[in-house]
């Protein structure tokens, strides 16, 4: 893009979150994903026209490890070094990317192939070692695989073969009743959507969430406008679905679905946030509050169970 396109751009993206909660890192997001790293010249762009001043956006893009005010390599490899992951060996991994591609963390190699990073938490524990690489989970990374990891990503199918070996999916289960919450009669590539009833402003109806881990989907009843926070509900107990937690994101309250094969999904009940994760440890805490006992799930948390993923997507990419 020349500067005219750019600033054009720019100011689409603020005209599409002006009045919205978090707008400035909305508006960061997707400049991030549409070049790559955080220009100088969109920076100023955005500050002139939120009124934002320059050093909030930057403090902004450096706090969070998602920015970069640098470009960016074509690859993008985030070796997450959070506690699970740790335990299981990420530091080997991250050893073995640091020596095959010659650069350490907040690096990228000289051709601009490739960026090295490291972040906290992805929110997979239950899958780590987890690396990401252009957007496409790595789970249980292994130091040996790297090298030809890394040949891989030269090829022009590398995130779609990534991306098909690692569709995983939740069979939900509500943590108050322990009901099934997979509609079988509703398959959304080739997996069972999960049903719950959900209630905003004066509608009520049902909800269909996508089972794929990152896959925003959704199908509902009513048109949810967009910003909403939506309450879930089991369809068999018709117990709230809510967790104490908030989201991290956008403070909105977030929804516990137990999964089948141990731990527990949280997502976000706010229409339009993608924020979601995968939590063993608060599964586990959160029905024994409830006072109900520890088994199935519970006793695979227990026994170290590596249970599969799932997420949700909505139709046009953004969902509750």
């Amino acid at each position: 893009m020349d500067d005219s396109t750019v600033s054009e751009y720019i100011l689409e993206l603020v005209k599409k979150h002006q009045g919205k909660r978090g707008a400035a890192i909305a508006i960061l997001e997707d400049i991030q994903a549409a070049f790559n790293y955080l220009p100088a010249e969109a920076l100023r762009t955005v500050a002139e026209e939120t009124g934002h001043s320059l050093v909030d956006l930057y403090g902004i893009a450096t706090f969070y490890r998602s920015f970069s005010l640098e470009p960016r390599g074509k690859h993008v490899v985030s070796v997450c070094m959070g506690t699970a992951c740790h335990i299981r060996g990420a530091p080997r991994v991250l050893g073995e990317f640091e020596k095959t591609l010659g650069i350490g963390p907040g690096e990228t190699t000289d051709d601009k192939t490739f960026s090295l990073n490291t972040v906290n938490c992805l929110g997979a524990c239950a899958l780590g070692p987890v690396t990401i690489i252009d957007g496409s989970y790595w789970r249980n990374a292994n130091e040996h695989e790297v090298p030809s990891v890394v040949q891989s990503c030269s090829c022009a199918n590398h995130k779609r073969s990534m991306a098909s070996e690692e569709t995983l999916s939740l069979h939900a289960l509500c943590p108050h009743c322990h009901g099934n919450l997979m509609d079988y009669d509703h398959l959304l590539d080739g997996y069972p959507m999960v049903k719950v009833t959900v209630a905003f402003g004066r509608k009520h109806g049902w909800l269909r969430l996508s089972s794929i881990w990152g896959d925003r989907r959704i199908e509902s009843e009513y048109e949810i406008p967009e910003g909403t926070s939506v309450h879930f509900f089991c369809p068999s107990c018709n117990a709230e679905l809510r967790s104490p937690r908030l989201c991290p994101k956008c403070d909105a309250p977030t929804i516990p679905l137990l999964n089948k094969e141990g731990g527990m999904i949280i997502i976000c009940s706010r229409y339009g946030c993608d924020e979601h994760m995968f939590d063993l440890v608060r599964a586990h805490s959160e029905v024994a509050t409830e006072g109900t006992e520890l088994t199935g799930f519970a006793k695979l948390i227990k026994a170290g169970h590596h249970p599969g993923e799932s997420g949700r997507r909505n139709k046009e990419a953004d969902g509750t």
